[in-house]
């Protein structure tokens, strides 16, 4: 079995096995220049801007696209008790 193997793979001809090296470089060259793209800062910070959006969404709404006003009242409840304490903080220093 291994010898019908080997034997298909050089009865390959010259043009054939240049023609596969091609293919594979210009697939690898490819797979460089995305790779190269996908690490540029810009496109880094595009998709962490994209993510953090998503999850915004994700946390403010209800899965059938609704604005969750249970969840937003309790955010900006707890936002607004944070911004009073920090005030009177100030105000008791200062």
């Amino acid at each position: 079995m291994a010898d019908k193997a080997a034997t298909k793979r050089s009865a390959r001809s010259a043009k054939e096995i240049e023609a596969d090296l091609a293919a594979t470089r210009e697939r690898l060259a490819s797979t460089v220049d995305e790779l190269a793209f996908r690490a540029q800062p810009k496109e880094l910070a595009k998709r962490s801007v994209e993510d953090v959006k998503l999850k915004a969404n994700d946390l403010t709404h209800t899965p059938d696209g609704q604005l969750n006003t249970e969840k937003l009242g309790k955010v900006l409840g707890g936002v607004s008790v944070t911004l009073l304490a920090l005030g009177l903080l100030r105000r008791a220093r200062g």
